[in-house]
């Protein structure tokens, strides 16, 4: 349930984006009737109707996560807190100027404040965020935490260039492609990078035994 609706307002994104860009006068009219209020001028043109009303839906959908934690009575964490008042400024500024360049800022923006987060919490709180969140699970030495720490105040530097990057020399259609699924896969193999490297940190005790090998025969005890 929750990992559903973590990547919900990804994939509402990008559905909506797709099949608006595939059909762009039709998205365009209905843009300008039902949202023209939105919108300066009151008209929505061809090529700006997909991202207006990809932009539309993702304010709604991130909206309804919050909603529907509130309703489970779930904790609503500080990054989606944080999400929605990018989402809703950005992209509300988005839909006003016809301009797409808001909301492609907004997922550098959200790395930015996390790499930030992360960083601050280490620097100057003195508090380790994958030590907190792991460290009942695994014990490492406190300058594994910190490099940990470190790498992902790195990764989010870098994701948030990457996505200005692909913003700015390519087409909308391919950044939306990489928003949804070019950075979501980075995600995964920088996290699947680091469980690797924590695992060669493990103390002896707490990595798997291996496997015993089934063509060897058991040593019998000799009396």
């Amino acid at each position: 349930m929750t990992l559903l609706l973590d990547f919900l307002p990804l994939l509402l994104f990008f559905g909506t984006f797709k099949f608006a860009d595939s059909n762009k006068d039709a998205a365009a009219a209905f843009a300008s009737e039902h949202f023209g209020f939105l919108v300066s001028g009151g008209s929505v043109g061809p090529n700006e109707a997909a991202v207006l009303l990809a932009t539309l839906v993702v304010i709604a959908a991130t909206l309804l996560q919050v909603v529907t934690l509130k309703l489970l009575r779930r904790k609503v964490h500080t990054m989606l807190w944080v999400t929605l008042a990018l989402v809703v400024v950005l992209g509300g500024a988005t839909i006003w100027f016809h301009n797409a360049t808001f909301i492609m800022w907004k997922p550098s923006v959200l790395y930015w404040v996390m790499g930030l987060a992360f960083w601050f919490s280490q620097s100057v709180l003195g508090k380790n965020i994958p030590q907190k969140l792991m460290g009942e699970q695994l014990v490492l030495p406190a300058a594994i935490w910190q490099r940990l720490n470190f790498a992902w105040v790195a990764f989010f530097g870098l994701m948030g260039l990457l996505n200005l990057y692909v913003a700015y020399s390519f087409t909308q259609s391919t950044w939306a492609t990489f928003k949804v699924f070019g950075a979501t896969g980075l995600m995964l193999v920088f996290v699947l990078g680091q469980g690797f490297y924590l695992s060669r940190h493990l103390p002896d005790e707490d990595k798997p035994a291996p496997p015993a090998d089934p063509l060897k025969e058991p040593t019998q005890e000799r009396g």
